[in-house]
């Protein structure tokens, strides 16, 4: 075996190689496997056969004291194969010497190419191999012991090697590793409008996590869930990432989330680092702030554009980008109430210049619906992959549109006969995007751990102010995931149609016109993720889900039974906040403890003062900086304006000195004197579907 200093690139190797499955032995153990394994045929071999693994071999590579001939050991014993350490079984009968004196004999450089040599004369299957910390610098053996393995990576910080290996813990992280990418139909999605095959009928295949993402929008119109749930983490698993980072917690959990078949561990890791690093002005990336008595600030707003949509659009198109057919061109068509379109617009320019070159984006908005700030912000977010366009219309029939746009048939497939190209979604119908956010919720309760405000194990309540449902349907995911979260408070604004479903359980749009507010990212009347939420309540109920949408579509209204009404209030309670109400939480808040909020706080802020009972703390989820609302923080503090320009009204704010400070990324952008231009359509959906052509056109042709 080599010295460690010739092998402390192993974890580079794994990642850029083999994508091989990765088992972190320290403290924060993770997981990943390669998509597709193929089998050969070889001179001498080993040959044992389990249930488990099949015909194909465990192997095993790590640094140096990782611990790869123990393990392989007991795994060996685990699954009643053979072992074979490549050292001793291999390298040492080969040469009729030991591995030093073949070291010693014939130096490092010559070493590896004998080493790789001897490997490749290896033939086995159904066994489990041990590697030298050098196999893996050589790549052609490598790739060879591919071809009919499961390739583990045993992650082991150093500090943890002595003491992990008196636990021998890590053969069944390995067994569990290798069962659950075995087993890659047990992670597959479902459309909330599902129906089962009738006696005869052929059962409609269900999509892996990488179609769901691509696909966006199910073929019935449904929204893609997991067809068996989200997983469980254990007591003991949450408390272990009580001090961890976020990237280190979102690593954990989104390798739950998402089979290893579609996204291995290690590149999943790589995208999440690159997600929440520089482009995060708060190293915590989403920080819970102590505002008063029990309520507590998750600030939501730290990322490049200011607002909560940064926390899933930074890592949602990376993980767009490795699940797309390499030789596929996407055009990404996103409505926007007023922050996603420049989160994602952002977002998708992050992308390396090849994924850019087969991915583009088209945001659109309503022309007279965002505030002045959200608009300039979402124009000048524009790149040579990204466009925006005014609608003249409100959010919904922008929603509406795209949707109507993904169940055209004719449409989608004129755009991919005629130009390759296919359409998909970056809302937050699209499970890629969604999945994201359950990270911040968890995270938000392991801080409160961390700073010694409650326990593990004791409730919380959440306040989230919300139109589309979500970022409330992610805390739902979460605490189907485990955390002890209590009750779910729904904070609307003037547009309460949510708070009068889950009051009522009728959903009723008939003679219910959208009202401007302060707080124009929840001026939503249709909600798709509800969709999603009333699904998991129905006990996943697809032909009512179709019945219900179907309704509301042709109807524009619909109610659910009491039974499900009732099921629905057990933990999710609702109320809304007026303009004058949402005004005086801005000023009061600021009078009390210099701590401005933004509309969309201040709207749950004004709810959970309203609805919370006192007996747990009520975590307010902060979706946005107050600069992007300057107008109407200026007017809740009855600051007189000096200037309409936003830079003058931002540096204003700013010289306040209160909590949050000015968030830098968006003074920059006030700095910006370029004005760019884009298009405004109207409110017509042939007119959307030829913008949309004609994008296409210049991104693609």
């Amino acid at each position: 075996m080599l010295p460690f200093t010739r092998c402390r690139c192993l974890k580079h190797i794994a990642r850029a190689c083999l994508s091989a499955v990765q088992v972190r032995m320290g403290k924060h153990a993770r997981l990943c496997l390669p998509r597709a394994l193929g089998l050969a045929e070889f001179g001498k071999s080993w040959h044992s056969t389990h249930t488990l693994i099949g015909n194909k071999n465990i192997v095993l590579m790590g640094p140096p004291g990782a611990g790869k001939t123990t393990v392989g050991r007991i795994l060996g014993q685990k699954l009643g194969c053979c072992v074979i350490d490549v050292d001793d079984d291999v390298l040492e009968k080969t040469w009729n010497m030991s591995v030093s004196e073949k070291l010693r004999d014939v130096g490092s450089e010559r070493f590896l190419e004998e080493e790789g040599k001897a490997v490749l004369s290896l033939s086995a299957c159904g066994s489990v191999i041990s590697l030298t910390g050098s196999t893996p610098m050589h790549d052609a053996s490598m790739w060879h012991l591919k071809e009919n393995g499961i390739v583990v990576y045993l992650d082991v910080p150093l500090l943890d090697i002595i003491g992990r290996l008196k636990r021998m813990k890590v053969a069944d992280k390995v067994l569990r590793a290798v069962q659950r990418y075995q087993d890659v139909d047990s992670e597959t999605f479902v459309s909330t409008r599902h129906v089962g095959p009738r006696d005869g009928e052929r059962k409609v295949p269900a999509k892996f996590f990488s179609e769901a993402v691509v696909e966006g929008l199910a073929s019935d119109g449904g929204l893609f869930v997991p067809e068996k749930g989200l997983p469980t983490v254990s007591c003991g698993e949450w408390k272990s990432l009580v001090g961890a980072s976020y990237v280190e917690r979102a690593q954990i959990l989104l390798e739950r989330c998402i089979h290893p078949a579609d996204i291995p561990a290690a590149r999943l890791g790589e995208m999440i680092e690159a997600a929440y690093g520089e482009n995060f002005a708060c190293s915590k990336i989403a920080p819970v702030r102590h505002l008063s008595g029990n309520q507590f600030i998750l600030e939501l707003f730290h990322g490049p554009t200011g607002s909560f949509k940064d926390l899933s659009l930074q890592l949602m198109p990376q993980l767009f980008a490795h699940c797309i057919p390499p030789s596929c061109n996407y055009m990404i068509l996103v409505a926007t109430s007023g922050d996603t379109g420049s989160a994602v617009l952002n977002g998708f320019s992050r992308l390396s210049k090849n994924d850019q070159q087969r991915i583009g984006v088209v945001t659109f908005f309503p022309e007279n619906g965002v505030s002045d700030f959200q608009k300039a912000q979402i124009v000048g977010s524009q790149r040579e992959n990204g466009w925006a366009a005014g609608v003249q219309a409100d959010f919904d029939f922008c929603q509406t549109a795209i949707k109507s746009m993904f169940n055209d048939s004719d449409f989608t497939g004129f755009l991919t006969v005629e130009y390759g190209t296919t359409l998909s979604s970056a809302n937050s119908i699209n499970w890629g995007r969604l999945l994201p956010q359950v990270v911040y919720h968890a995270s938000a309760y392991l801080d409160l751990v961390s700073q010694g405000f409650i326990t593990f194990g004791s409730p919380v309540d959440v306040c989230i102010p919300t139109g589309n449902f979500g970022n409330m349907l992610a805390a739902v995911y979460a605490k189907m995931m485990g955390l002890p979260i209590r009750k779910f408070i729904c904070a609307s604004n003037q547009n309460h149609v949510l708070t009068d479903f889950i009051r009522t359980g009728h959903y009723d749009l008939r003679e219910r016109k959208l009202a401007p507010t302060f707080s124009p990212s929840i001026d939503i009347l249709k909600s798709s993720n509800l969709e999603r939420h009333l699904h998991l309540m129905a006990n996943k109920d697809g032909p009512l889900m179709a019945k219900l949408f179907r309704q509301l579509e042709d109807q524009h209204h619909f109610r659910i039974e009491r039974v499900l009404v009732e099921k629905l209030q057990q933990d999710l309670v609702a109320d809304w906040c007026s303009e004058g109400e949402c005004l005086a939480a801005i000023s009061s808040t600021y009078d009390a403890s210099g701590y401005i909020l933004d509309p969309h706080t201040a709207v749950a802020k004004v709810v959970a003062d309203r609805l919370q009972d006192k007996t747990c703390p009520v975590i307010i989820s902060s979706t946005a900086h107050y600069s992007k609302f300057a107008p109407a923080v200026m007017q809740a503090l009855k600051i007189r304006e000096l200037s309409q320009t936003s830079s003058s009204q931002l540096h204003l704010l700013g010289s306040y000195n209160a909590l949050p400070p000015p968030h830098e990324a968006l003074l920059a952008r006030t700095k910006q004197q370029q004005q760019m231009d884009y298009q405004v359509c109207a409110a017509d959906v042939d007119v959307l579907k030829s913008h949309v052509e004609k994008r296409i056109q210049k991104q693609f042709v």
